[in-house]
């Protein structure tokens, strides 16, 4: 999979690079700023994307406007975005018209190489990853919405699920049964007010429900 990376840090740069190419990433360029990034994504066409959310010449939010771009010009490129810090403004506006192959992590998790490199792997191939201090803060910030009908187990299930976890991640999480995580994955699309349909990803809706003030 070729894959640009955009990092301002000559470090993490050189870091992240060797360890994607050492798992089997075709890095095709790794540059330092976001005018390059676009220019990089133009010109190779990458399957995947991992950029920095400051970067030059304001390090401010250079980062993540070009991932927003890039998102709405080449859809199919999956997305994950690096930030020392935890901004949930970034993290819904990456999320706000897509929830499949974007991901928004804290640059701590990079030193996690197993689990870093899994979320890396699930973005790619059409999932989520959230960084759960993102959702952590989600949780605690949101007042008189529809998740507050759930159960503390089923709040934790809803956190896992918009970290990017699927039912099996979340078995291995809480050390649980299948079927216990399948009673509080139905639990909360009841809880959320959403039936089956033939059109709508409930998964996908019931994270959308958690994102949203």
């Amino acid at each position: 999979m070729r894959v640009v990376l955009a990092e301002d840090s000559v470090l993490l740069r050189a870091g992240l690079t060797k360890l994607l190419t050492a798992d089997g990433f075709d890095v095709v360029a790794a540059v330092s700023d976001a005018e390059e990034l676009l220019k990089a994504v133009d010109a190779h066409r990458p399957e995947l994307v991992v950029t920095d959310v400051r970067m030059p010449p304001t390090n401010t939010d250079e980062g993540i406007r070009a991932a927003l771009a890039i998102r709405r010009q080449y859809p199919a490129i999956a997305l994950l975005v690096l930030s020392q810090y935890v901004e949930e403004r970034y993290a819904t506006d990456l999320l706000s018209t897509r929830t499949s192959a974007v991901g928004y992590l804290l640059k701590d998790r990079v030193a996690d190489v197993s689990d870093f490199l899994d979320a890396l792997r699930r973005v790619a191939a059409g999932g989520t990853a959230l960084d759960p201090e993102v959702v952590a803060q989600l949780l605690l910030r949101r007042r008189d919405d529809p998740t507050d009908r759930l159960t503390p187990r089923e709040q934790e299930v809803l956190r896992l699920m918009a970290e990017g976890r699927s039912n099996a991640g979340i078995v291995d999480a809480l050390r649980v049964s299948h079927s216990a995580v399948e009673k509080y994955v139905s639990n909360i699309f009841a809880k959320l007010d959403l039936p089956p349909t033939d059109t709508d990803h409930r998964r996908v809706l019931a994270v959308l429900k958690f994102l949203r003030t």
